[in-house]
């Protein structure tokens, strides 16, 4: 029997809606293994933005979680930046679904992403920063018109600092995002679209006036 036929109507459609999704240029987006043990169904994508973007963004090919998938490195792929470039901000977009709902996602299909970047020290050190990076998802939903239920979520700063050989090393202070969110239907563009404009947020991105494409292969400063 083929494959496909045994995957929910609901998740086809709702990773076709995925495919449709339009991202930011400065955005790296390519489709990795997806978890198998949080729901029956599931895809995964990740995403890096770079201080220096050389490739136009890939489009993700999606495919249910019962099939293989793959993780090439290949150009534009998360993980293949060039040597030179310097992580501003990396991030997952997990989609799970569960054709027998689940109580505790209040629906059939839940939204799980992780989002980490690098700070500057006075960011890094104000005492709103979890308040703002969580602001940032909700405004970044509420503009693309993402109809959602039963977010939660957890905004954590990190600290590094080195000693001995690596002593000379700046401190460094990351923030790291982990929400989830019920979508309100099976239609998942809207979502990741605001995911990847979060995503662009966190690496520090001014945001796009409304109606404005930006162009492929721009170099950022």
């Amino acid at each position: 029997m083929n494959a496909l036929a045994q995957v929910p109507a609901d998740f086809l459609h709702a990773l076709g809606t995925l495919r449709k999704a339009k991202c930011r240029s400065e955005l790296r987006l390519a489709e990795i293994p997806a978890p198998s043990r949080l729901a029956p169904y599931a895809v995964a994508m990740g995403a890096e933005v770079f201080s220096r973007s050389t490739r136009p963004g890939r489009t993700p090919v999606h495919g249910p979680a019962a099939m293989a998938f793959s993780n090439e490195n290949t150009p534009g792929s998360p993980g293949t930046a060039d040597d030179e470039d310097d992580e501003l901000a990396t991030g997952r977009f997990i989609l799970l679904h569960d054709p027998d709902g689940s109580a505790v996602w209040d629906g059939e299909f839940r939204i799980v992403t992780y989002i980490r970047a690098q700070l500057d020290a006075d960011m890094g050190n104000d005492a709103m920063l979890g308040s703002v990076a969580w602001t940032w998802l909700v405004d970044a939903l509420e503009n693309h018109s993402a109809d959602y239920r039963a977010a939660g979520g957890t905004a954590t700063r990190i600290l590094s600092e080195s000693f001995g050989t690596l002593a000379e090393r700046p401190e460094t202070i990351d923030i790291e995002l982990r929400a989830s969110w019920t979508p309100a239907s099976s239609d998942a563009q809207a979502h990741l679209e605001a995911w990847c404009d979060m995503v662009c947020t966190f690496a520090g991105l001014p945001p796009l006036p409304p109606g404005v494409t930006p162009l492929p292969n721009r170099r950022l400063t």
